[in-house]
């Protein structure tokens, strides 16, 4: 993923000549076939979307793996991900904002969550009364917040903790353990009570 320029400025503040020098291609070639920039940004955004949830379909789908396992490949996952894109979840939102229907219907995410292997452990764990019957979407809601959040409100952590970036990192790194107990006793708890 070497769209970093488009990560921080958003599509009003890239240039097509920053996406020309960061690609390493002439600027004429760029324009020829792309024919216009916003042609090109919407490749950009679907590609970064697409890498961004295809690693959520991997562990979502595979059924040789449990529940907790899965959060924990997840987790994972996204967490290493925006280590080294930190700059993707403003970009998404932001372009979300612009488009939610039609972004979210081209990159098929609706059908990638609700119809995976892991929606139907989910639904037979709660049946069974392994876990505690939520809606579904409590569960995706309280995964993300807390992988995506610390991303996003970075600059304001960072300096309410005093943390230089390696710091942020390890914290991040931290997350990672972390993330699934606090998800597994979410898990565990009865609403009704």
């Amino acid at each position: 993923m070497q769209h970093a320029r488009c990560f921080q400025k958003g599509f009003a503040g890239t240039r097509t000549r920053d996406i020309a020098e960061e690609a390493g291609i002439n600027l004429a070639l760029l324009n020829y076939y792309f024919r216009s920039k916003e042609k090109l940004f919407d490749i950009i955004v679907l590609e970064t979307m697409q890498s961004f949830f295809n690693s959520m379909a991997d562990a979502f789908n595979n059924d040789q793996t449990s529940l907790e396992s899965k959060v924990e490949t997840l987790v994972s996952n996204y967490i290493d991900l925006l280590t080294k894109n930190p700059d993707i979840p403003l970009f998404i939102l932001s372009e979300l904002k612009m488009n939610p229907t039609e972004i979210v219907k081209k990159i098929g995410v609706k059908d990638l969550v609700m119809n995976s292997y892991f929606m139907k452990q989910y639904i037979e764990e709660a049946n069974a009364g392994k876990i505690a019957m939520l809606h579904p979407m409590h569960f995706i809601m309280n995964m993300m917040g807390m992988i995506v959040f610390p991303f996003i409100a970075s600059p304001i952590l960072k300096s309410l903790g005093d943390l230089p970036q390696d710091d942020f990192n390890d914290m991040m790194q931290q997350r990672k353990k972390m993330i699934p107990l606090w998800i597994k006793a979410i898990l565990n708890t009865n609403p009704n009570q």
